[in-house]
């Protein structure tokens, strides 16, 4: 089970003197330090310019500045409090900038008891944003419970106010479904990108080629390679979808027929098939955390070495623990 909590305004809601007084007692943020940080969040001012007006500058009262490396940082010690109020209820907190997730499993016989313990925390950080000057949309709360078809009935719905468990969610752009089927995300990918590929080929007499593959490559591979690791296992029909796209883009670039095959035109623009490109971005992505590459640690704590005397002993080779059923064993490759 995963809540995903929506704030209303994060970044902008953010008290001034909560966030220095932390930086204070919790950081052990003193002196010239401390006065860095008071002067850069302090005292700024914001005014609207339309041509050559501009209206009267007005004091910002709270918030932090967006679009800034220090912005994100800002606010996550601001709610680092957050994380510990979650683990006090024996759940697991998943944080990034604004978005929070908060979310654990359990037996099929125990979904009532991890159902109290999700409304109860809820409930609690709900009152904790309150407290802190933060504003948790309950509407906009989401709860994805992963099971199987026949056991979706079990939990319907976390805390007082949120809203009925969905069948998937959106979750830092990718889409999760409630069977872990990745159906979801690969539908809405696919439906984006032939749109954004239906408003560059209405544009392609009036750019050059080079321009026009720039488009496809930003525009269109940018869509499908976002978060393209989460898709790997995924059976043929659903991968051979998003080739579908890369094909009409890569057909849109050479300007050739619908019917001429695009083996020699990926190789041409040097792209990698939709499926070797999940390949090669998993590769890379164990490569970097068995060497200690990757920046979030948490991703090697499931990555395990061969330690059996044998000749594979010294190679850095991973596997994956047999799983009691196959409904998520796809999305865990070899």
């Amino acid at each position: 089970m995963v809540t995903l909590l929506h704030l209303s305004a994060a970044f902008d809601t953010v008290d001034h003197g909560i966030l220095l007084r932390r930086l204070e007692t919790s950081y052990g943020l003193q002196g010239c330090v401390l006065k860095w940080f008071s002067s850069y969040v302090d005292r700024r001012t914001h005014f609207v310019c339309c041509g050559a007006f501009k209206s009267a500058p007005t004091l910002v009262p709270c918030g932090v500045p967006q679009g800034s490396a220090l912005g994100p940082i800002l606010f996550l010690l601001y709610t680092a409090d957050l994380a510990l109020l979650i683990q006090r209820h024996d759940l697991c907190p998943h944080l990034y900038a604004d978005d929070t997730q908060i979310y654990d499993t359990c037996d099929p016989s125990a979904t009532a008891a991890l159902t109290d313990k999700m409304s109860a925390c809820v409930d609690d950080v709900a009152l904790w944003m309150c407290s802190n000057r933060l504003q948790l949309n309950t509407a906009k709360t989401e709860m994805l419970w992963c099971a199987t078809s026949r056991r979706q009935h079990q939990i319907t719905r976390v805390g007082t106010d949120s809203e009925q468990s969905a069948r998937s969610v959106r979750d830092l752009g990718i889409y999760l479904d409630s069977e872990a089927t990745m159906k979801a995300h690969v539908s809405r990918a696919v439906s984006s990108c032939f749109n954004v590929l239906r408003q560059i080929r209405s544009i392609r007499r009036s750019v050059t080629s080079p321009v026009l593959q720039s488009l496809v490559a930003s525009l269109v591979l940018s869509r499908l390679d976002y978060g393209n690791a989460a898709l790997a296992g995924l059976p043929a029909h659903e991968l051979s979808r998003l080739q579908s796209v890369q094909n009409a883009g890569v057909r849109l670039t050479f300007s050739a027929n619908k019917y001429d095959h695009v083996s020699s035109l990926l190789r041409d623009l040097h792209w990698l098939r939709e499926p070797q490109q999940i390949e090669y971005k998993i590769a890379v992505l164990v490569y970097r955390c068995l060497h200690g590459l990757a920046p979030p640690a948490y991703l090697s704590v499931d990555l395990y070495r061969a330690t059996r005397t044998c000749r594979s002993s010294s190679s850095l080779s991973t596997f994956k623990c047999r799983l009691k059923t196959e409904l998520f064993s796809r999305s865990f490759p070899d």
